[in-house]
């Protein structure tokens, strides 16, 4: 195959056999004939002549003839190893047969394979010489090994015979390796040569005992059939029968099953008239063919388990050293056929995709430079995909620049027919449901966070998409980085391409609609269809629109809408019934249409709007998950929401104006979260909660709030309550009803006067923050409750800048703190730390920096390591002697007093 001028990647040898010998050996003798007679076969023989061998080391010269041979034949005589050039060209053959895929063939001519493998007679003699006069004991032991491993390879073994017959074997196994017709590749093989590399490292040709499956796989266009013709011609020499059953998706189609495995018998078997009858009958026929040749088998598209079944079955199927390689674009095909290395072929980089267009716009390596920046526009286009640069390449060779610039502009807004075709395979393979969500996926959430497309999708089409998503990931349709999902631009515009030509001229007839100008149209014109289903409506910047209202009454089938970054003159007059996610920021009405039935509405999202609930009389949001009106400034109280029962979350964030939320919140049995961060007026939250599924609230910053709600019941599900910020004064003693608190938050409530004993009583919580409450002062004991004495399983507790702390509430708190590990009592009023510190035995980091008042220090925890104590200015004589004792008796690795002031 002729070497294309636009890689350095060299898909053909420049000899085809290597001879290794050692050079007193006759040439008249075996080896000459050997040479002579691959010669007059037309082999490509290289033979080192005596002036290549400058005393002991592998010339330059010498060493560029074996890395690009492809077959190493290494004749072992009886003084093989008395010249120490041949064992050096060796190493070097050795090392060609481990990286490069040289076969290598040694021929044991007149010597035992035994003498090679574990050098014993003249072998062991010549390496015993070696050792005693070489200093480099390393290279010796190099000698050693490489003889072995060439030792263990298949080769021939000559004692006694005619020659002429022991060297025509030789030339009939040469010439049937290197008689082979190469696959075509590509005309400008770019950027092949390193995922060659990878493909082979996963191959593991040196090992020729097992048999190895590898998987190749990626979106269409991407490269993968390319790659695996690019792998045969590198390896295939190794084998000792061949096939590649390409385009196996179409065939399969075209012609049943039986017809493929009848080509593969013919390539591998030489069975060329073979008729199998059934799929069935062919399975046992090609394993018992194959079992126990060295096989490689490239299997070309495949997109069903069957075909796999039915060409490949099982590793038993062929014989030691076989090697399969599949191409699909499914990686989960790959999975459930048990392939456990695979490679996904990813897309040209900069340079790579520069190099790949320039071959075909300009049948040149380097772009001209006058076409420089809109060839940037091709690439940016392209996004690496080989076929998008090859096709758009070859259709803009010759042309002029204004040519180009009308081509590119009108391959951005319609896509090339040719690269849709190819990339459209995966989209029709697709099951109906699937097809939904991917042009869900393609036309409106590229980029977006994974669990937001799945809310919003479950929501609006009524049906889990996690399985339809995983699909896609695995027909790399689209790709989930980072919990965001991703999806190459050329497949986004296939997407998009086929709910466009729904109706090319009616945008309005679409089922989806995200172009703002055809949206925009659609609204101005009252041009709404029952066709449409989903709208997504995002500018850039906010800009005003002027409408009637009207255009949504007629799509009776609209699921979604949402609208961002736009103020509209007014809202709609009406909203379809079949209205299932609603998500409008800076809504321009108080509430929603009067005669919309939201009974099939799942998310209500209006934040940044004008919504208040006035006149808002329908309350039945019966199928209801999520509401969000953060950021409403006009909105003053939350209704009665009873008429929500599924309600699970409800954000109200920084609605500076919100007073009151109706008592019916405190008993949505469904609700899982509630934020109300940020309310700055909120005075009223309901009497009393029983949210038995709620796990997060949130009341960060509501300065107006001074009384939190009485809890009703157990509520084992809540994980956090933060109320930083927040002015109450006292928790509820009912707060003991939190059973599964893990987490509770009240930095900065600065009129926090007391803590209720009851809080001790939490079984689960591990984190008490209390940062800056500065009236904290005691512990407050309900009527009937005592002292509290059991412990609690909580971690970490910081009542730092807590100025009115005294010393009933620490000895209140110790016996709680069993468990705790980090506790931090800096800037507090404590005079005493008391003995009963003790009983906090797993107490490891312990802070009283700037106890200003604190004068004594009766004892410590038993467990601790790390004591900050700064600027205790007032700490008696006493305890600082006490401290200096305690840490020289117990001696603890880590403990660390930082520093203390004397009086």
């Amino acid at each position: 195959m002729a070497k294309s001028t636009s890689s350095s990647f060299a898909y053909q040898w420049t000899y085809d056999v290597f001879l290794s010998f050692r050079g007193e050996d006759t040439r008249i003798g075996f080896t000459g004939n050997l040479f002579h007679a691959l010669c007059q076969k037309g082999v490509n023989t290289f033979m080192d002549d005596q002036e290549l061998r400058k005393g002991e080391e592998v010339t330059p010269a010498l060493l560029k003839a074996i890395q690009e041979s492809r077959i190493a034949i290494v004749i072992f005589s009886q003084n093989y190893a008395s010249s120490t050039f041949c064992l050096q060209e060796l190493v070097n053959i050795m090392e060609c047969f481990k990286h490069n895929g040289m076969l290598v063939w040694p021929v044991f001519y007149q010597v035992e394979p035994c003498d090679v493998r574990y050098q014993k007679g003249s072998y062991a003699e010549a390496l015993a010489k070696h050792e005693s006069r070489i200093s480099d004991k390393n290279k010796v032991k190099k000698w050693r090994s490489v003889l072995q491993a060439a030792a263990n390879l298949s080769g021939w073994h000559f004692k006694q015979g005619y020659e002429y017959d022991f060297i025509r074997d030789i030339i009939q196994e040469v010439y049937r390796r290197i008689n082979r017709n190469p696959l075509y590749v590509a005309n400008y093989p770019v950027g092949l040569e390193s995922r060659v590399q990878k493909v082979k490292s996963l191959l593991d040709l040196e090992s020729n005992d097992g048999v190895h499956m590898v998987g190749i796989y990626g979106i269409g266009g991407i490269g993968k059939t390319t790659l695996a013709c690019a792998v045969y011609n590198f390896i295939a020499h190794q084998f000792e029968a061949l096939s590649f059953i390409a385009d196996i998706r179409e065939n399969s189609v075209k012609k049943d099953l039986v017809q493929l495995q009848e080509t593969l018998l013919s390539d591998i078997a030489a069975e060329k008239d073979i008729k199998l009858g059934n799929v069935k009958k062919g399975i046992p026929i090609i394993k018992s063919r194959l079992c126990k040749k060295k096989v490689l088998l490239i299997l070309d598209d495949v997109d069903k388990l069957k075909q796999l079944e039915a060409l490949a079955g099982g590793l038993d199927w062929f014989g030691p050293g076989s090697r399969i390689i599949i191409t699909t674009r499914d990686i989960h095909l790959l999975h459930v056929h048990g392939v456990e290395r695979t490679y996904k072929v990813k897309g040209l980089n900069h340079e790579e995709a520069f190099e790949l267009f320039s071959w075909n716009a300009f049948h040149r390596k380097q772009v001209d430079p006058g076409y420089l920046d809109i060839s940037k526009r091709v690439l940016q286009h392209s996004n690496g995909l080989p076929l998008s640069l090859e096709i758009i390449g070859s259709d803009l060779y010759g042309k002029t620049e204004l040519e180009w610039k009308s081509a590119l502009d009108t391959y951005e807004r319609i896509p090339h027919e040719d690269i849709q075709q190819i990339l459209r395979v995966s989209y029709d393979g697709l099951k109906e449901f699937e097809k939904e969500i991917f042009l869900d996926i393609a036309c409106f959430f590229k980029g977006y966070c994974l669990h937001d497309v799945i809310s919003i999708l479950h929501s609006g089409r009524g049906s889990a998409p996690d399985y339809a998503i995983q699909v896609l990931v695995d027909k790399c349709l689209i790709i989930i980085n980072r919990h965001c999902v991703r999806m190459h631009d050329l497949i986004e515009d296939m997407g998009r391409e086929i709910v466009r030509l729904e109706s090319p001229s009616k945008p309005g007839e679409r089922s989806r609609l995200w172009f703002s100008k055809d949206i925009l149209r659609v609204f101005k014109q009252n041009k709404g269809s029952d066709k449409t289903e989903i709208i997504m409506l995002h500018l850039p910047k906010v800009k005003e629109v002027q409408w009637d209202g009207i255009a949504l009454e007629n799509m009776e089938n609209f699921k979604i809408l949402v609208v961002e970054n736009i103020h509209f003159s007014r809202g709609p007059s009406a909203l379809p019934k079949s209205l299932r996610v609603l998500k409008w920021s800076l809504y321009p009405e108080p509430s929603l249409p009067t005669n919309f039935d939201p009974k099939k509405l799942v998310i209500l999202d209006m934040p940044m709007s004008s919504f208040t609930f006035k006149n808002q009389l329908n309350m039945k949001f019966k199928s209801l998950i999520e509401m969000n009106f953060s950021g409403c400034q006009l909105l003053k109280e939350i209704p009665d929401m009873s008429g929500a029962p599924n309600l699970k979350k409800l954000h109200l964030v920084n609605c500076k104006n919100l007073v009151e939320v109706h008592d019916s919140v405190g008993f949505l049995d469904k609700l899982e979260y509630l934020n109300l961060d940020d309310c700055s007026s909120l005075r009223i939250l309901p009497y009393g909660m029983n949210l038995t599924s709620l796990k997060n609230m949130y009341l960060m910053n509501c300065t107006s709030l001074r009384s939190f709600p009485k809890i009703l019941g157990k509520m084992e599900n809540i994980d956090s309550l933060y109320l930083s910020g927040s002015d109450i004064s006292g928790l509820p003693f009912s707060i003991e009803n939190l059973v599964g608190l893990k987490f509770l938050g009240l930095n900065g409530c600065r009129w926090l006067l007391e803590l209720p004993s009851s809080i001790f009583k939490l079984p689960l919580l591990k984190m008490l923050g209390a940062d800056f409450c500065e009236r904290l002062a005691r512990v407050q004991n309900g009527e009937g409750q005592g002292q509290v004495t059991m412990s609690s399983s909580v971690d970490y507790v910081n009542f730092n800048h807590c100025y009115h702390l005294t010393d009933q509430f620490l000895c209140t708190v110790l016996p709680w703190l069993h468990n705790v590990t980090y506790l931090s009592l800096s800037y507090s009023n404590i005079t005493i730390l008391p003995s009963s510190i003790s009983v906090c035995v797993s107490l490891k980091t312990l802070y009283l920096n700037g106890c200003k008042e604190l004068r004594e220090i009766k004892g410590l925890p038993p467990n601790i390591k790390n004591l900050s104590a700064i600027n205790c200015t007032s700490l008696s004589s006493e305890s600082n002697e006490m401290l200096l004792n305690e840490v020289s008796y117990l001696c603890f690795e880590y403990f660390l007093i930082l520093t203390w002031m004397l009086n």
